[in-house]
């Protein structure tokens, strides 16, 4: 599990290594992020070696947001992970 802190003011990125769960010759297919209401997703990308990023904004200060990432892989499996992201004032 992840843990961030933002402050509602800034835009920041968020990124998932899914390095150690690919097997060999596998790359991701799909990643797709999907934040609780009150986060917007300002955009997503992954790289085919196994990395998914998110850039966010927003928030309500003295509210932890989750924020899913659900992957597909080159090999047909599914992964999903959620990081937390706090927002307090800076």
């Amino acid at each position: 599990m992840a843990y961030f802190v933002k402050d509602p003011d800034e835009i920041l990125d968020y990124q998932i290594d899914w390095t150690t769960l690919l097997e060999t010759g596998e790359t991701l297919s799909t990643s797709t992020w999907t934040p609780d209401g009150g986060l917007t997703k300002v955009s997503e990308s992954h790289t085919a070696a196994g990395v998914s990023t998110v850039f966010v904004s927003g928030g309500t200060n003295g509210t932890t947001y989750k924020v899913k990432c659900e992957v597909t892989t080159s090999a047909g499996r599914t992964y999903n992970r959620t990081i937390f992201v706090e927002i307090k004032d800076k």
